[in-house]
């Protein structure tokens, strides 16, 4: 997921590459306070909340299934989702004018990939943002509001999407920062989508080198979600993983298999059909045989000339995307 707020600190990067109120809900998933966001997760009730949440806690979803029914995401849905921040439209097509608008233009732009199976609407919030400098704890990332994600929260509830929170961590860890948000993760449109391109070392800059993470980290974020999945009664719940080329993920195979997580990783590659199918063919093979294939388009990026030669390029178009081997599960446009 590539930011771009730090100017000429990212552009060699790129070249490479690609308020808290009061109230809250009654009878429903008690979220623990943002200063205690690590704690065992609550309990589920049937009744209905009976007031208005605070701006920094989560309206109550329809039930304890998908947004668009049942427990299980495959194979019956194809998962289409853009992404973004609001107010950031070089963060992805999510945040450029009204959400509401953008969810309408993404449900129907996601008809034309659906090849046979239902439509999940998908909206990837980036939650935790990378930054070129290292801020007052030194992780080099600054966490969206409670406010910012229960504003998506509701919109995903309205549209019947789900809500993944993307994480680029900097040099924190990808544990810590999903622990953070654990109180959204409670809910049954809520999941996860993890950026390791963005995820250093201690000593290095975000930007300046190609983040990584390994299968043993995604595993300790995919135990830990699984037993928020087990407290919660949830359905399944998504744990995406971006990957733009194979360096990105070391010893994907020591990730394991968890109740409830269902994995996607999702193929970034930037540029013209040939050279996008080109690294998903060499991405994906390395995956766990349970994880789903996912795959990027990048709605300014994929045409830019830098990226074709020299020459204006092209999207992929749906026909395109979905002759992919093995046919991509989630398509993501930022």
């Amino acid at each position: 997921m590539s930011p771009r707020f730090a100017g000429a600190l990212f552009v060699a990067s790129i070249l490479l590459l690609t308020g808290c109120g009061t109230s809250s809900p009654t009878g429903t998933v008690s979220p623990p306070a943002a200063s205690d966001a690590r704690s065992t997760p609550g309990t589920v009730t049937a009744s209905a909340p009976s007031v208005s949440p605070s701006p920094s806690q989560p309206s109550e979803p329809a039930a304890l299934e998908l947004p668009r029914g049942g427990t299980k995401l495959f194979p019956a849905f194809r998962l289409f989702g853009y992404s973004g921040y609001p107010g950031a439209p070089g963060q992805g097509r999510l945040g450029i004018g009204n959400i509401d608008d953008r969810m309408k233009e993404l449900e129907q732009r996601g008809q034309a990939y659906r090849g046979g199976r239902e439509l999940m609407p998908v909206m990837e919030l980036i939650a935790v943002t990378v930054q070129g400098s290292p801020g007052s704890d030194g992780m080099f990332r600054v966490r969206t509001s409670d406010a910012v994600v229960k504003k998506w929260f509701d919109a995903a509830t309205r549209h019947k999407a789900l809500l993944l929170l993307n994480i680029q961590p900097g040099r924190a860890n990808f544990i810590d920062e999903v622990k953070h948000f654990e109180k959204w993760l409670k809910y049954p449109n809520v999941g996860l989508a993890l950026d390791p391109e963005w995820a250093v070392d201690k000593g290095q800059v975000p930007g300046r080198v190609f983040g990584h993470t390994s299968g043993q980290e995604l595993d300790t974020v995919a135990k830990y979600v699984s037993g928020v999945i087990a407290a919660n009664h949830l359905p399944d719940k998504v744990m995406l993983f971006h990957q733009l080329n194979r360096g990105v993920i070391e010893h994907p195979k020591d990730l394991k298999q968890y109740s409830g997580v269902t994995y996607i990783n999702s193929v970034d590659g930037i540029g013209s059909p040939g050279a996008k199918t080109s690294t998903y063919n060499a991405v994906i093979k390395t995956r766990p045989k349970f994880v789903h294939a996912g795959f990027k388009l990048f709605y300014v990026e994929d045409k830019l000339p830098k990226y074709n030669g020299g020459s204006v390029g092209r999207l992929m178009t749906p026909k395109e995307v979905l002759k992919l081997k093995p046919q991509p599960e989630y398509i993501l446009f930022e």
